[in-house]
């Protein structure tokens, strides 16, 4: 892509959600992810009714006279971003593919997040680790993460979510809100979601689109496999091979639904053909 053209891209992405974050989703983003640890402040003299436990014992000593530590709630927090950048992001049959939706979101969210003077990361993720941007502040930073997810070219094709939540759990040590983006087509990683979900307030982001829930009847039809390249012909005007993919496209949204909850992880469907503005509005204030 040429230069003038990804420029034009990145101040349309950054036009429409910079106006999203800052009259939309600043506010509830601030209410609703709040600072999880707590710094030290002062040291002030103990009071009737203060908890004997924040007593500051070598103070106290000094003084002869008991003095407790005050502790406030740290503000500042940090947000990563999980981005799957396979090939079946690149799948859309309708206005946009999902990658244009992952785009946007992720667009939303750091922006509100540097509202709020918070830090934003990115990890990029196929089957292996493709990018990582560790957190910083600062609207550069974010217009280069838009640069990013536009522009990329990832060298993997499949899904693997368990090596990119392993990878996050290994570089981000600090509890951060983290939001996992992906359509999630991929399976075993409950067991790294729950430990990456206990580290870190986590949501996952189910990117959808309406060809994937049902096959139309449309005869005889040549379907590939957009990670693995592999072809088949699909007879889709047949009844039974029809209910067999709805089935098993419920089967996986059900256990899609089963990690999260075992896990603790809250998640949010958005699909390509709708406006995500109200429910990730909805999401934040639910919260």
């Amino acid at each position: 892509m040429e230069t003038k053209e990804l420029l034009k891209k990145v101040r349309k992405i950054e036009i429409k959600t910079r106006r999203l974050s800052n009259h939309i989703f600043s506010g509830e983003y601030h209410s609703h992810f709040k600072g999880r640890g707590m710094t030290f402040s002062e040291v002030r003299k103990y009071q009737f009714g203060d908890d004997i436990r924040d007593i500051d014992w070598n103070v106290t000593a000094k003084l002869n006279e008991p003095h407790i530590k005050i502790f406030e709630e740290e503000r500042e927090l940090t947000m990563m971003l999980l981005v799957d950048v396979s090939k079946s992001e690149s799948f859309g049959t309708r206005m946009q593919q999902k990658r244009d939706l992952i785009t946007e979101l992720c667009a939303v969210l750091a922006f509100s997040a540097i509202q709020n003077n918070d830090k934003v990361g990115v990890v990029f993720f196929t089957d292996q680790i493709e990018l990582f941007i560790p957190p910083k502040k600062g609207k550069s930073h974010i217009l280069r993460i838009i640069r990013e997810l536009i522009e990329f070219k990832p060298k993997g094709t499949g899904t693997d979510i368990s090596e990119a939540l392993k990878f996050l759990s290994s570089v981000v040590k600090k509890r951060s809100i983290v939001f996992a983006l992906s359509d999630f087509q991929d399976e075993d990683y409950d067991k790294n979601l729950k430990i990456a979900s206990s580290k870190h307030d986590l949501t996952a982001l189910r990117i959808i689109d309406p060809a994937e829930e049902q096959l139309p009847d449309i005869g005889l039809v040549q379907l590939q496999n957009p990670e693995t390249g592999a072809v088949d012909w699909v007879d889709t005007s047949s009844k039974s091979v029809r209910a067999t993919y709805e089935k098993d496209y419920k089967n996986f949204v059900s256990k899609f639904k089963s990690y999260c909850t075992h896990s603790g992880t809250d998640y949010l469907d958005l699909r390509v053909d709708r406006s995500y503005t109200k429910q990730l509005l909805e999401f934040f204030k639910r919260r």
